[in-house]
């Protein structure tokens, strides 16, 4: 993959916190990370497992007097950040950090969209690595005071499309947007004027009652939820000790149905089809079997008793036959001894001598 698909695609996310130390903590007891050092100065890795999961670093001073509280910062890919950088402010953006190195890493900048919020974009030194990129966030969500005004500066600036758009009643609309073809992020209006514009980084767990209740266990301050979202999955919005804001995602989970990718053949799909047949539980073949074994024994059976039957039936025909055959012959003999009876008494007596 060249740098040029890079273009608009969430690429990292660091913390910048007042209390790097305590904040390690506070995560490392809500998410599965652990802390790694960097190698540079001042600069931990989040490490999920044996991958990379984010940064975290003491906020900047200037920062830090201007009042800004700790937060968590989005780096958006762009094959030249400079050119990224002025096309930012001539949109009525503004440049906070200008372009920069990282010695073996990459060249970033931070900056501010019209409405005020931070985010960075950065250009990998070398080749970024092929597909998506590992990552333990799952969604990002920009709530800002010009909600048309933001998309139509991200989505000259990085490529983004608009999406569906969900009716949210008197809180507005719920705008998605998305990258590619698959949806990234999610735009709505503050209705708060009191907070500033920001974005917001959901970052996956297992479960999110259980990191909800560790949170406030550690220190945090659970500010939304545990709640169940459109979709099926459920989430949480946290305040972790130094007052940086974040959120828990558990996915929704997938009926075994929907397990196969979305994009397989029709081909395939049809070819697919009797060796799913096939592998149909034993429990639901052998009922079916013993039916058919049951249907055949009974037939079975008849036709070894037919025989029998009929040998039956002529036994008891051939004593009535023979019945009928001496009662006929009575009938014969009586007939005859009454015809010889008759002629007896038609005779002339016999002469006395």
């Amino acid at each position: 993959m060249s740098n040029a698909e890079i273009r608009g695609r969430f690429v990292w996310h660091e913390l910048m916190t007042t209390d790097p130390q305590g904040a390690g903590a506070f995560y490392s007891k809500v998410l599965p990370w652990k802390t790694q050092p960097s190698g540079m100065p001042d600069y931990t890795l989040w490490m999920a497992g044996k991958t990379q999961a984010g940064g975290l670093m003491a906020q900047p001073e200037d920062a830090r007097r201007a009042g800004a509280p700790p937060s968590w910062l989005i780096y958006i890919g762009t094959p030249d950040v400079d050119g990224t950088a002025a096309d930012a402010q001539r949109l009525g953006g503004k440049v906070l950090k200008a372009p920069a190195d990282i010695p073996g890493i990459g060249r970033f900048a931070v900056l501010a969209d019209p409405q005020g919020a931070i985010f960075a974009i950065f250009t990998p030194g070398g080749p970024p690595p092929a597909g998506a990129p590992p990552t333990s966030f799952s969604w990002h969500e920009l709530s800002t005071s010009d909600q048309q005004g933001a998309l139509a500066f991200y989505s000259e600036l990085f490529g983004w499309t608009r999406g569906p758009a969900h009716d949210m009643g008197p809180d507005g609309t719920y705008q998605l947007v998305e990258h590619g073809g698959t949806q990234v992020a999610g735009v709505y209006k503050l209705m708060d004027a009191s907070k500033p514009p920001g974005w917001l980084t959901y970052i996956t767990v297992a479960n999110v009652d259980r990191a909800a209740a560790a949170a406030k266990t550690a220190g945090g301050k659970v500010t939304q939820g545990p709640m169940e979202v459109p979709g099926g999955s459920r989430v949480a919005q946290i305040l972790d000790p130094q007052g940086g804001a974040f959120a828990v995602h558990e996915l929704a989970k997938q009926p075994a149905a929907a397990s196969a990718p979305a994009e397989k053949p029709a081909a395939t799909a049809k070819a697919s089809q009797p060796a799913a047949a096939a592998k149909a539980a034993p429990a639901q073949r052998r009922p079916a079997a013993r039916k058919k074994a049951a249907a055949k024994r009974p037939a079975t059976r008849k036709a070894k008793k037919r025989p029998a039957k009929r040998a039956a039936a002529k036994a008891k025909k051939r004593p009535a036959a023979k019945r009928g055959a001496k009662k006929a012959a009575g009938r014969r003999s009586v007939r005859k001894a009454t015809k010889k009876a008759a002629k007896r008494s038609t005779r002339k007596p016999a002469r006395r001598k």
